[in-house]
């Protein structure tokens, strides 16, 4: 496997040096061990006082030495039974059933009308067959690659012949080397005539970006072209200077590239020939709308598109706002297709037993999985506090969500993959193309928010082809979902079960630990003020030096939106709590409401506040589906209709016939009137049209 740390540590070069605050584990550590002196504390206090009752004679203190060594060992007797009581329960076993599943029907998966499918490759296939260059060659030989998986051996022959592409495999298949060797490929053919940017890949978070950068820069270490990495949290200084020396590749985050675009006046990207989006449908999805509008309104319209994710929609309906031009669509794996050696398990919630989801986590991470464990929450706050209930715990954690500073992203990452802490809790920002090697388990504390969100999750282990298992917690609300999963498994499903002392025991552990958690959030809060009030003194320091001589102060940097525009973007999107107030809905206003009553939440609300949140993005995406489909340049995918059954044709009444025959024909007979053979069938005064003249002429002599 190859090693990406030499990347990892020109990233962290990039980042700004902060005063080193103490860290989330360090607190923690020190409630700890203020907890365990007050502990011992109240021990020696409780002996002190039973000698202070006894009296000051010898026999007294007879009495006393001998209730001391009584009261000692009935300390240590407490402890052996309350640890032997304790190993007790963490050696109760877990009990797992296979979940049955409904047999499903079989649907035949036909391709979209505008696309040319090439899902069917040649399985014989090695890299040396694919017509790459020696340099390229060298490099995947010296990154350990052997035998190229199928979405490589579907993707780069096509790549090659500079057709756009449509591409959907499982995670942890190797879709990295599936866009970057025809990308590479194809600049070491055709060496650039000016130093201009050709292409552009594009990613939804930072993380990935610096690891499909690391990837790209590994195969292209035995040749001339340059590679540029532009994503939030990084030096903006550093990146426009990287920019303006025109790399061959660009790896970028939307945000930071828009910046970019606005604010570097030589950089442009009217020369891009080749365009990737990684998770590409993240990437079209309403969150990044407005930006890909706008960096793909500035990208060359003649330029080869190719879109790679492990969950693309089968029509995949935003093809036509990055305009792909006769697409070849590689779909390896089905949708919603998890990893093959991927283990599957879940445990149900009850509908009362809601609040039991952080004692069942903690039992899983301390008594089953200790180490190698992704643990995934809907939200930034229930990750956090799972990181301080867990280290109050006594285990190794880390955490990764938006709220941190890209430092502390990437120094929780590194401490992850050089095993120097066990557990990393995530929300979905870590659940899209991250390759953490050795990931053993994937916890869900709640259901995310579709399959699509589950495939990516479970994604993080079981890749490259090794073992991994998934437990996610159930709840009655969530059941619809596990019901897809189990449908869709083409391995056997199972549902394990804890004993119920266990999840009590660890409940009651979690209720003591509230004062300590509380202890820590404390410690955290003081320090922000802290650093907000020495930030506060600098700038004053930096204004009161300078005077009101020489401010030169950087011209602000521009947005293609407006402070106002951004904003109500924002809220449009967002899922906060002033959204869940002004959904409408009686039972989350009612749910806010009470939550602020008391201010801190039970374990049973932040529950079902989690499970809260992702209902409302499911709803948001049901809704959005809904809508009024737009024009489009190409034509929409319809699903095949079924042949309709012929039906005999009932016979017509005269009366209908007539009533219903709008013809020109049917319209001059009623305009002339009824026919003679009408009249006559109807008894009418009738006579054929041109009669007998002589009996004409007859009739007016007798008149």
């Amino acid at each position: 496997m190859y090693d990406d740390s030499w990347a990892l540590a020109d990233v962290m070069s990039q980042l700004k040096k902060k005063r080193a605050a103490t860290t989330l584990d360090e607190k923690i550590e020190k409630v700890r061990k203020k907890r365990k002196t007050e502990g011992k504390e109240a021990k020696s206090g409780k002996l002190e006082e039973k000698g202070a009752e006894a009296g000051s004679g010898l026999e007294e203190q007879e009495g006393l030495e001998r209730k001391e060594e009584a009261g000692s060992a009935r300390d240590e007797e407490s402890e052996t039974d309350y640890s032997s009581t304790e190993e007790n329960i963490l050696t109760k076993a877990d009990t797992l059933k296979v979940k049955e599943r409904k047999k499903k029907k079989k649907k035949g998966q036909e391709a979209g009308g505008f696309f040319e499918d090439a899902s069917q490759y040649d399985d014989s296939l090695s890299f040396q067959d694919m017509n790459l260059s020696r340099p390229l060659l060298k490099a995947i030989t010296a990154m350990g690659f052997k035998q190229p998986t199928p979405i490589q051996k579907a993707c780069i022959p096509v790549g090659l012949l500079g057709k756009d592409i449509c591409a959907c495999a499982a995670t942890g298949t190797g879709k990295t080397a599936a866009f970057a060797l025809p990308v590479l490929e194809r600049l070491i053919y055709k060496p650039r005539q000016a130093p201009v940017t050709r292409v552009l890949v594009l990613v939804p978070t930072r993380e990935l970006g610096i690891q499909v950068h690391s990837v790209t820069r590994q195969l292209a270490q035995f040749c001339s072209i340059t590679t540029c990495l532009a994503v939030g949290g990084l030096d903006v200084k550093s990146q426009e200077a990287a920019l303006r020396a025109a790399p061959d590749i660009l790896i970028a985050t939307p945000g930071r590239l828009i910046d970019h675009l606005h604010n570097c006046p030589s950089f442009h990207l009217s020369s891009i020939e080749v365009l990737i989006l990684d998770e590409a449908d993240r990437m079209l999805d309403e969150y990044f709308e407005e930006q890909m509008k706008e960096i793909i309104r500035m990208c060359s319209h003649h330029r080869q598109t190719m879109l790679f994710s492990a969950t693309m929609t089968d029509e995949v309906k935003d093809l036509a706002s990055v305009s792909l031009k006769n697409p070849v669509r590689i779909f390896v794996n089905s949708n919603t297709d998890v990893a093959p050696f991927l283990r599957q398990e879940f445990i149900r919630i009850r509908p009362n037993r809601e609040g039991d989801r952080e004692a069942i986590v903690a039992a899983l991470l301390t008594r089953t999985f200790t180490d190698h464990v992704m643990l995934f929450t809907q939200t930034k706050k229930q990750a956090h506090r799972m990181h301080i209930l867990l280290g109050l715990l006594g285990l190794q954690v880390g955490e990764l969500h938006g709220n941190l500073s890209q430092t502390q992203r990437l120094e929780a990452l590194r401490r992850f993959k050089d095993e120097q802490i066990d557990i990393l809790v995530a929300t979905d920002v870590a659940a899209r193309g991250l390759d953490i090697e050795g990931v053993k388990t994937v916890i869900n504390f709640t259901m995310p928010n579709t399959i699509k969100h589950y495939v990516h999750r479970v994604g993080r282990t079981a890749r490259a082809g090794r073992a991994g298992r998934s437990v996610s917690l159930v709840g009655e609300e969530e059941r619809k979902m596990l019901k897809e999963i189990v449908k869709a498994a083409k391995a056997p499903v199972k549902a394990r079960i804890l004993p119920q002392d266990v999840i009590l025991r660890f409940r009651d552990r979690i209720e003591k630990m509230e004062k300590d958690v509380y202890a820590v959030l404390q410690l955290e809060a003081e320090e922000r003020e802290m650093q907000q009030s020495e930030a506060q003194i600098n700038t004053a320091k930096r204004l009161l030096e300078k005077g009101k001589e020489a401010p030169d102060q950087e011209p602000e940097r521009s947005w293609f939106q407006t402070k106002e525009e951004r904003k109500k973007e924002k809220i449009g999107k967002a899922l906060q709590e002033f959204d869940l107030a002004l959904r409408g809905k009686k039972k989350r206003r009612k749910f806010m409401k009470d939550a602020k009553k008391k201010g801190e939440m039970t374990a049973e609300e932040r529950s079902q506040f989690e499970i809260l949140k992702a209902q409302m993005f499911a709803e948001r995406l049901a809704k959005r589906s809904r809508r009024a489909k737009r024009a489009r340049a190409m034509p929409e995918e319809e699903p095949a209709k079924a042949p309709a059954k012929k039906q005999n044709p009932r016979k017509k009444s005269v009366f209908d016939e007539e009533l219903t025959n709008t013809s020109k024909k049917a319209l001059k007979q009623y305009r002339a009137g009824p026919s003679f053979e009408e009249k006559k069938q109807f008894g009418l005064p009738h006579q054929r049209k041109g009669g007998n003249f002589k009996s004409k002429s007859r009739y007016k002599r007798r008149k």
